[in-house]
């Protein structure tokens, strides 16, 4: 995953669908082009597809099963959504929670098809657990008592993210050096309550590569210039940190 990365959950919002989904995901696309982050969306299953067949940038789908193709009625097989175009994954967020047995899995099926995974943790012990064992792409530090709250994260619970972030790199380090099944560096997102600039700036300044957010942008009157607001932010913060010896992976 290159970082640092905007990741944008659409949950499943009345803006979420429709035009007003479609539109936020044009936004997200033209804030892209224009300043040159990494910005992922993850829209609503009944708009996954239709979402990609209109953006440019990558669409990661809000869950998964680990599941191929076959006899699962009611089910969302990985197979399935790579093949309508879906670039990655989110798992185990705090409002879809799932047991770590189908996170190893996901992460597993997932990284066979060259998809991108998002795993979320409430805690710094679980993101530890996660990263050793389903070394996904990503891992989204976020406490679900701030989700939604206008609460950052990098504001009430800093220290999260700093040992969150010690955790994860610790981990990945390891098993960069001690096996092969690991090609890449496991990023860490700041998730929950991320509403400003300046709760995206904090993240990055402790740690994070990047930041999981919702409800600031879809329920944001002004969807694009929260987005705008919050790709300048993240750069800005990132070229400062790089500045400060802390180089982009």
């Amino acid at each position: 995953m290159r970082i640092p990365v905007l990741v944008i959950n659409f949950k499943t919002y009345r803006t979420s669908y429709g035009q007003s989904g479609l539109s936020i995901a044009k936004s997200a696309e033209k804030v892209a082009l224009e300043t040159g982050l990494n910005i992922v969306i993850a829209p609503p299953l009944l708009e996954t597809s239709f979402i990609v067949k209109n953006v440019g940038i990558d669409v990661y789908a809000q869950h998964a099963e680990p599941l191929y193709y076959g006899a699962y009625t009611g089910h969302t097989p990985i197979e399935a959504l790579r093949d309508i175009g879906v670039r990655g994954v989110i798992v185990n967020h705090s409002e879809n929670q799932i047991d770590l047995k189908s996170i190893i899995r996901i992460s597993e099926i997932a990284r066979s098809m060259g998809l991108g995974v998002i795993a979320c943790s409430d805690s710094t012990g679980l993101a530890e657990i996660i990263a050793k064992h389903a070394m996904p792409d990503a891992i989204a530090l976020e406490p679900p008592e701030l989700i939604g709250s206008g609460i950052a994260v990098s504001k009430a619970r800093p220290e999260i993210i700093i040992e969150g972030v010690k955790a994860v790199k610790q981990v990945s380090k390891h098993m960069l050096q001690n096996t092969e099944r690991v090609s890449r560096d496991i990023a860490v997102l700041a998730g929950a309550g991320i509403s400003s600039r300046e709760d995206v700036a904090r993240a990055i300044e402790l740690g994070a590569e990047g930041v999981l957010v919702a409800s600031a942008i879809m329920l944001s009157k002004s969807p694009e210039s929260v987005i705008m607001d919050f790709a300048q932010s993240m750069l800005k913060a990132w070229d400062e940190r790089r500045g400060s010896g802390v180089k982009r992976a």
